[in-house]
């Protein structure tokens, strides 16, 4: 059955995305060169529409909840609906920050997701309380962001998304999760068949209707797959997610460093950084694949370690983050602590 709905949604997404370029086009949802872009021609965007309906589809056959996850369904089309609106005439930040609000309560307060603790290595788990809603509202919004401002290259968001749902089916199988294994393996497969078209070069972009839809998805199913989690729980979907949410963690760093609005847009997120770098378009692309397979494996394997192997691998991807992020100058190309740190402690044993 997983296995069906992952090559249904991948066959239905080769098919329909196509087609959701020429609507793209008469609807006038395109994305027009500028200087914070890197591509070099108008294309037709809202191609997420195509990962939506292949998803919803294939849902509809293989699930046998449908009526149970209708929270999680009409909080999708809620966000398909902002995101086609933004595609075709970019919505101000306020009624996109509503609309992904909207669609987190309607799966918060109508489908009963709440993290409502935290299990810690050490004593009793903490309990959110009154803050529980809150914190998990704000767990969805931040994750369709960051998803969502990954976006910036050619198959960037699909295939990191994609490596996400990997990881999070992968461990929804071993934890027999028939569900959210479902709902990841169904995304995937339509991600994957979008990924066709959307590879550099690109014929279709995802736009705003798939990387919100795409963070939507991972944001709910990464509560419900690891909220029972022993270990500390929300870390593992934390550590799945490690490149987008460091590269949103980052971006904010670095708007507040130079004063300016957080929601201000730039041209120095990890992608750009990279290709700054000297990186080709692919290689940047693959590279990141590579950062968050490493990720992807590491909650894996944080998943099922001790309470000092789990320790040390955050540890490990802590110093990992921080190295990438002062080597590339995702804050500026005047931080670098720790290098600094390590080149003096270099000289001090040369001396």
């Amino acid at each position: 059955m997983l296995l069906g709905a992952l090559l249904i949604a991948f066959l239905l997404s080769m098919f329909l995305t196509p087609y959701v370029g020429k609507l793209a086009f008469k609807l006038g949802a395109t994305d027009k060169p500028n200087a914070r872009k890197v591509h070099s021609k108008i294309m037709p965007r809202m191609g997420g529409l195509a990962i939506f309906l292949s998803f919803l589809f294939t849902f509809l056959i293989f699930s046998d909840q449908v009526m149970q996850q209708l929270p999680l369904i009409i909080g999708a089309i809620l966000i398909i609906i902002i995101g086609i609106a933004d595609d075709m005439v970019e919505l101000r930040a306020a009624p996109k920050f509503l609309g992904q609000i909207g669609a987190a309560l309607i799966i918060v307060l109508w489908g009963g997701l709440e993290v409502e603790f935290i299990n810690l290595p050490f004593g009793e788990p903490l309990q959110f309380g009154v803050l529980s809603i809150p914190i998990t509202i704000l767990w969805i919004v931040g994750i369709i962001n960051a998803i969502n401002l990954i976006d910036g290259l050619d198959g960037l968001a699909g295939g990191v998304s994609t490596i996400a749902l990997i990881t999070i089916a992968i461990m929804a199988v071993i934890k027999q999760d028939i569900f959210v294994a479902t709902v990841a393996l169904t995304v995937i497969g339509a991600t994957v068949g979008f990924l066709k078209y959307n590879f550099h070069p690109a014929k279709i972009f995802m736009g705003d209707t798939g990387a919100m839809f795409l963070g939507y998805v991972i944001a709910v199913l990464s509560l419900q797959g690891f909220k029972n989690v022993t270990m500390v729980s929300l870390i593992i979907p934390i550590i799945i997610l490690g490149v987008p949410i460091s590269d949103t963690f980052f971006a904010i760093i670095r708007r507040v460093v130079n004063k300016k609005p957080i929601s201000a847009p730039d041209k120095s997120h990890l992608h750009h950084c990279l290709l700054n770098v000297g990186f080709t378009h692919k290689q940047t692309v693959i590279l990141i694949y590579a950062l968050a397979a490493s990720f992807g494996l590491a909650a894996i394997i944080f998943s099922y370690a001790t309470l000092w192997g789990a320790l040390l691998i955050i540890a490990i991807l802590l110093i990992t983050i921080e190295i990438i992020v002062e080597k590339i100058g995702l804050v500026s190309s005047n931080y670098q602590p720790l290098l600094k740190i390590l080149n003096l402690k270099n000289v001090k044993d040369k001396s």
